[in-house]
């Protein structure tokens, strides 16, 4: 039986959805139309995030419980006025010289990454033809340890940077973790970037050994807080503020205050997070974005 589908304009773009009573989060009855309907309220502050980078997507067509595809390429069929990058892509899988990555810089692609199933929106520390212009950490909790540890870790870490003149900003991951995330200035490769957060993360692990683990290792994180430094290779991607992720029930990767962080780190507030769609919506609308990033920005020490 055809799909029912809805021909609409975006900022000046025909665009055709599909499936819009298609549930994508069974657990809670979630449907593509309401995916829709988030991204684009959330546009104004996500959109900011994705700008100039290319787009890491994970795709969900048959919802949360069918099974998803990562995608890079941009796909077949897609609108002659979507941005896309041809960039280089050493060490493809798939043996590819390069990759056109999407990018997604305004209202109208946003829409029909959604209209894709594109739940959730992966970027890198670089924007395109840069050096990285992010450091990121991102504190992965081995159980027992949770998100109350995880607090306690960006704490030590924000403290940490700091010393360095680098100011962080948190973010829940959507899932069980945290991630900060910290502009610096764009002169510096990712090799040096990322050997600037190993150093800081191992100095951690020194000072805090039974709270802190900075080895890849899994056998060693049980109780601990992995501070994965290598999220600033210039190959990973992060979940970008703001989107989606594949849970259950439809989660966020929420932008927290440090008073938030401060009571999660006691037990309280963000520990109980992951935020849902409507609670992130309210949070902008009271706050605007947490993560909104100003310069000067540092050179990190190496």
């Amino acid at each position: 039986m055809p799909s029912e589908r809805l021909r609409v304009e975006v900022q000046g773009r025909a665009l055709e959805l599909s499936n819009l009573d298609k549930v994508l989060y069974p657990a809670a009855g979630f449907t593509k139309g309401e995916v829709i309907d988030y991204y684009t309220r959330i546009a104004p502050v996500l959109l900011p995030h994705l700008a100039d980078r290319a787009l890491t997507r994970i795709r969900y067509p048959n919802g949360v419980d069918g099974g998803s595809f990562f995608e890079k390429n941009a796909p077949a069929a897609t609108p002659d006025w979507v941005r896309v990058a041809t960039l280089p892509a050493p060490g493809s899988r798939k043996g590819r010289d390069t990759i056109d990555y999407v990018v997604a810089d305004d209202l109208p692609t946003l829409v029909w990454l959604a209209n894709l199933a594109a739940l959730e929106l992966h970027t890198p520390q670089w924007r395109i033809g840069a050096h990285p212009d992010l450091l990121v950490v991102d504190l992965d909790p081995g159980a027992p340890a949770g998100l109350r540890q995880c607090c306690q870790v960006a704490l030590l870490l924000r403290d940490r940077l700091a010393a360095d003149g680098v100011r962080a900003f948190p973010k829940t991951s959507g899932k069980k973790g945290m991630q900060l995330s910290c502009p610096i200035a764009g002169t510096q490769s990712a090799e040096l970037v990322s050997s600037y957060a190993r150093r800081v993360a191992q100095e951690l692990e020194g000072e805090h050994p039974k709270l802190i683990v900075s080895k890849m290792a899994k056998n060693l994180r049980p109780g601990k807080i992995f501070i994965d430094w290598s999220q600033n290779n210039a190959a990973k991607t992060t979940v970008a503020p703001y989107s989606l992720r594949a849970a259950p029930t439809p989660t966020v990767s929420t932008p927290l205050t440090w008073d938030e962080v401060e009571a999660g780190a006691a037990g309280k507030g963000p520990a109980r997070t992951p935020y849902g769609p409507p609670e992130v919506l309210a949070r902008v609308d009271s706050h605007g974005d947490l993560l909104v990033r100003k310069g000067p920005f540092l050179t990190l020490p190496v």
